[in-house]
């Protein structure tokens, strides 16, 4: 999905929730706000999130996914596992819907904790490693442990992140 395609669906999401008479709020999380807020990507797969009200947002979602032959789970929240308290900002503010997004420094926190070989993750880690003016992977590592405590940062997140910087 591209950025475009995406504040649509969102856009459609605020109008299911009007017809529903139902207020919503989601926070966006990975790749939607790599592409959303940052342009430091053409497009993501899937958008993660979490919302509330859980059940009345996946029923709209549901419409919205069989009007664009999208996956059902093209909104999802298997994010929600690694969530913490963070500073939120109002990204899209529609009469029904509020949609959040993150600040810097907790998404990178989040996309270090979960770092995949095989995902866009390196190259969204550096992105925002430049955003933020970091230097090292210690200064990268710091900023996960302002959220994450340290027993839940595995050796490959640490291993990941060094080998980031030494290429």
């Amino acid at each position: 999905m591209t950025a475009d395609e995406i504040k649509q669906y969102l856009t459609e999401l605020n109008d299911e929730l009007r017809l529903m008479d139902i207020k919503g709020e989601v926070s966006l999380f990975g790749g939607a706000v790599m592409c959303l807020v940052y342009n430091a990507r053409a497009a993501t797969k899937d958008v993660d999130a979490i919302f509330a009200p859980a059940s009345e947002i996946r029923v709209a979602t549901e419409v919205i996914a069989k009007r664009h032959d999208l996956p059902s789970d093209w909104l999802n929240d298997g994010v929600k596992g690694y969530v913490v308290e963070h500073a939120n900002n109002i990204f899209i503010d529609l009469s029904h819907l509020k949609v959040f997004v993150p600040e810097p420094d907790y998404l990178l926190a989040m996309k270090a904790l979960s770092a995949r070989a095989d995902s866009w993750d390196a190259s969204d880690i550096m992105f925002l490693v430049e955003i933020l003016g970091l230097k090292t992977s210690a200064e990268v590592l710091d900023l996960v442990e302002k959220y994450y405590p340290r027993n839940q940062i595995m050796p490959v997140t640490q291993y990941f992140i060094e080998a980031l910087f030494e290429q």
